[in-house]
């Protein structure tokens, strides 16, 4: 077969393939890496802000928290509120992000 052996290519070919693996799998790492490391928490800056079961002004009061306190927090707002990592919302016009946050 045009003077190459069988063998050599097979092994060419696994080289190729494994070296595009690891390229491709060290390039999906770094982009894990990078979500993790883009955390979402937020500063509350009323005096004393309501915590609701769901985002709306209807929903039930599960909790409240104090200015000043911090929580973590997802990027999805709705309806005006924002969603706290434990599932639980907060109006987010009392909520600022943390100055090492991405919350955008």
């Amino acid at each position: 077969m045009l003077g190459i052996p069988v063998r050599g290519m097979v092994v060419a070919g696994v080289v190729v393939v494994a070296g595009l693996m690891y390229v491709t799998d060290d390039g999906e790492r770094s982009k894990l890496e990078e979500l993790a490391a883009r955390k979402c928490e937020v500063t509350v800056v009323a005096d004393i802000l309501n915590v609701r079961s769901g985002p709306a002004d209807t929903q039930p009061i599960v909790a409240t928290m104090r200015r000043d306190a911090v929580a973590k927090a997802e990027r999805r707002v709705e309806n005006g509120f924002r969603l706290l990592a434990d599932g639980r919302w907060v109006k987010d016009e009392f909520v600022l992000p943390t100055s090492d946050s991405d919350c955008a």
